[in-house]
């Protein structure tokens, strides 16, 4: 299995184009060691000439312009995007789908819920209906009854996926926003059947239970939620009041934080965060908190990084 990374931050991005906090003026004026990074995204492939897109972020269109295996390469019209898997309809997650409307018809996996909140108060389905198709619309059964469902994507033959509801937080234009229920949030545990391998990923990570943590320690690499490194970080920071858990975000900090959980996973598993808030001290290379993941064995992804899972 191949992951590309093809964007590690949160929303806005890194520098957010608004924000002045300390990280953002740092990475502008080159007072501080840190990449930018672009919102967040994946994309996997079994064969690395069909890939998947695991969310679509606004900024997919130099994403895919900065990686040459998703050019157009056989006919006039192409690309090695193979299909769009949703984790859920946060705008930062499902915005790209617009800049994608030539290709369509598309092939897009996701839960009820977010099929819902994209076809109403985040219409995209009813939008892109207008270009050749649109969205096709592939459900994934994860609901209050079944907490997990798995099933395969053609475009990539050899790999299973298993979709687990998370507990995380609704897209702020949802009804549900404030009060999730199952499908607003999922993880994917990817297997690849022929290596005997496996990836979870998963970046809005609001609470752990015995359930999830199961599945953290079957894979061999997790690509987790490193959105925030304190809960009321953007109040530190002066640039909102919410906190991570208001957002549906587990910080990595404390002893009930995300860091703590990854401690207690085999030596074996690589472990990955994305979905980095232009606020986390992770993102500048010279912090002390970026030199307690080092000690920590905790990678911090970048727009670029590729995995061989």
């Amino acid at each position: 299995m191949q992951v590309l990374v093809l964007g590690a931050a949160a929303g806005g991005g890194f520098p957010q184009w608004n924000c002045n906090c300390t990280l953002c003026h740092g990475v502008r004026q080159g007072s501080i060691e840190a990449r930018p990074r672009t919102q967040s995204s994946i994309a996997i492939s079994s064969d690395g000439e069909r890939w998947l897109l695991c969310n679509a972020s606004p900024d997919i269109r130099s994403q895919l312009a900065s990686n040459p295996e998703l050019h157009p390469r056989r006919v006039p019209r192409d690309s090695g995007i193979a299909g769009a898997l949703l984790v859920d309809g946060q705008i930062d997650h499902a915005t790209g789908l617009l800049s994608l409307r030539e290709g369509c018809p598309l092939d897009v996996w996701c839960t009820p819920n977010v099929h819902q909140d994209l076809s109403s108060g985040f219409p995209l389905f009813t939008m892109l209906k207008h270009w050749q198709g649109g969205l096709v619309w592939h459900p994934i059964a994860v609901d209050g009854e079944h907490l997990e469902a798995t099933f395969e994507v053609p475009a990539c033959p050899g790999l299973t996926f298993t979709a687990l509801s998370l507990t995380s937080n609704a897209p702020p234009y949802s009804p549900r926003r404030g009060a999730p229920t199952p499908g607003d949030n999922i993880g994917l545990l990817i297997e690849d059947r022929r290596r005997g391998t496996t990836l979870f990923y998963a970046p809005g990570l609001g609470e752990l239970d015995d359930r999830v943590r199961g599945f953290l320690r079957r894979a061999d690499c997790v690509l987790v939620d490193g959105t925030l490194w304190r809960d009321d970080e953007l109040l530190r920071a002066g640039v909102g009041q919410a906190t991570g858990r208001d957002m549906g975000h587990l910080a990595l900090s404390g002893e009930q934080g995300l860091l703590a959980e990854l401690a207690a996973l085999p030596a074996t598993t690589r472990r990955v965060l994305i979905h980095i808030n232009n606020t986390n001290p992770i993102l500048d290379e010279g912090s002390q908190e970026r030199a307690t993941l080092i000690h920590q064995g905790v990678e911090v992804a970048f727009d670029g990084l590729r995995l061989d899972v």
